[in-house]
């Protein structure tokens, strides 16, 4: 468990939430940090959460509540905070949709294909066409695949805004597969054409990727600030 304190050199409660923690943090010894909402990292992280006032507790990054200051209310809140930890990262771990988990599955695939293409082939010492087919097996199917997977589902949580879900995916996936596909054919039968058109493909599921990551990273409008506010248990 990781908890931090969002404070304000300004604000007297603070110093009595930022002693209390530090006691309960050795007693429990998790990490523990304090964070000052005059520095960029804490505007960042008050501005993100759309704070209200300090001290404001985060535990693994997610907003716990503000205004924690006694010994005994930091204790319950770390004996709670470690029971909800617990929960959170068991749906953490069944959250993860049926698109990122056949982007995972099929970059796996394309691994073992790849690997034995090399390891039978030798085609890192050939010239021949199947070089370049265990290559983009490699790049593209293992590695771009595996990509798309991770990078939809974690991205999200980092940021808290949410990606496109629906159809999106399944488009990107198809585009993925059918120019992988194209491009191996074309180069294993020197058919160019077919070779070209499987990179469109590929490019057009970047293109879908793109389209569906850029609102994941883009920045909300900030909140006001925080202003200090005197104990208060949430």
């Amino acid at each position: 468990m990781n908890v931090a304190l969002l404070v304000s050199q300004e604000c007297p409660a603070c110093r009595e939430a930022e002693a209390a923690w530090r006691h309960v943090a050795e007693e429990c010894r998790f990490a523990f940090a304090v964070i000052d909402v005059a520095q960029p990292e804490g505007r960042a992280l008050a501005n993100r959460l759309g704070l209200e006032g300090v001290p404001a507790l985060l535990v693994d990054g997610a907003l716990a509540g503000t205004g924690v200051h006694t010994l005994s209310i930091a204790r319950a809140w770390a004996a709670q905070a470690g029971s909800r930890a617990e929960g959170q990262a068991a749906a953490f771990a069944q959250s993860f949709s049926p698109d990122n988990r056949f982007f995972v599955l099929a970059s796996m695939v394309y691994l073992m294909i790849a690997g034995l293409g090399l390891a039978i082939n030798g085609t890192l010492l050939t010239d021949g066409p199947a070089r370049p087919v265990a290559l983009h097996l490699m790049t593209v199917g293992f590695m771009i695949f595996l990509i798309y997977g991770l990078g939809a589902h974690m991205l999200p949580r980092f940021t808290g805004n949410p990606i496109r879900q629906g159809v999106w995916p399944w488009l990107q996936m198809g585009f993925a597969h059918a120019g992988l596909m194209g491009y191996v054919g074309g180069f294993l039968f020197q058919v160019h054409r077919l070779a070209v058109a499987g990179g469109c493909l590929i490019w057009l599921s970047l293109f879908v990727f793109t389209v569906r990551v850029l609102p994941v990273l883009w920045r909300r409008r900030p909140p006001a600030g925080p202003a200090c506010r005197g104990p208060r248990e949430t």
